[in-house]
């Protein structure tokens, strides 16, 4: 586990009860296409980051990875130099522009961001566009779960190398199983997860961290997703809402697998403490 240091820069505003899907999403491409400084956003994915973390931090917070997060995701990217990069949860488009660009430069080809919001799915593309990536990323509407299975059938997506997972925290467990049931996740592909400490997804830790004698274990005894391992009364926005499903049952996975896990600390961009767990698929039991 790497040591965290201070919190450095302006923080986001603070985080409010209800803090996405309410209008905020909208009013961020208002903020931007009249920013001043829209010209220099063109065609400079950097600018465009730095127009949403000024609204996060001068009007409302953003559920944004943030830019001291997404440097531990973007070293990742220049070190694994992934062809094909999935994303699951895409919100405003500021993982999909600070990886995208991260990932073009290190020659990566297909882009995957997954949005189950159409409404968000409509501003990370316009966003997008503006940063001038339209050319390696991909936006794609609905569940996580229905798009991975579609883009496996039609032969567009035939193996993961570098998954961030960042939607709905129940969904990383039984998402990255179907990833190994299909064939996308195996050997040498990465998966970096966020939110694994704020706020928490304790399913997800214990299964990558796992061998794959007590996956097996776990699959014989049939042991499926409980929603009452995380925790928190309020609808902090961690739970599954406007229609997104969590299937308890879930998918088998492949138990097979063998991952090297760990996990990187860093800061929300309100300033809290997170993390993000960096797990490697090393090799298969099969």
């Amino acid at each position: 586990m790497s040591t965290l240091n201070s919190f450095t820069g302006q923080a986001y505003q603070p985080q409010e009860d209800k803090f996405f899907d309410d209008g905020r999403e909208v009013a961020l491409l208002h903020f931007i296409y009249n920013h001043p400084k829209l010209s220099d956003m063109r065609g400079n994915p950097q600018r465009v980051l730095d127009a949403i973390d000024e609204y996060g931090k001068t009007k409302k917070y953003l559920m944004n990875v943030g830019e001291h997060k997404s440097k531990i995701v973007v070293d990742l990217i220049k070190a694994v130099k992934p062809r094909t990069m999935v994303e699951l949860g895409g919100y405003v488009g500021y993982s999909a522009i600070a990886f995208g660009a991260a990932f073009k430069e290190a020659g990566g080809t297909e882009y995957y961001s997954l949005e189950y919001n159409p409404e968000f799915g409509a501003v990370i593309a316009s966003l997008i566009d503006l940063a001038g990536l339209h050319d390696v990323v991909r936006v794609e509407i609905g569940p996580a779960s229905s798009s991975l299975r579609r883009l496996h059938a039609e032969g567009t997506l035939k193996k993961i190398d570098l998954m961030f997972l960042d939607h709905v925290k129940p969904l990383y467990t039984p998402d990255l199983k179907l990833c190994e049931e299909l064939g996308l996740v195996g050997v040498g592909s990465v998966l970096a997860a966020d939110n694994v400490v704020k706020p928490g997804n304790p399913p997800y830790l214990e299964y990558v961290r796992s061998t794959a004698e007590q996956k097996r274990e776990a699959l014989q005894r049939n042991t499926g997703l409980s929603l009452n391992q995380f925790s928190g009364s309020k609808n902090n926005g961690w739970k599954p809402s406007n229609g997104e499903k969590v299937d308890e049952s879930e998918a088998h996975g492949n138990p097979n697998l063998i991952y090297v896990s760990r996990l990187v600390e860093g800061w929300e961009p309100s300033g809290v403490p997170d993390a993000i767990e960096i797990t490697r698929c090393t090799g298969s039991l099969e």
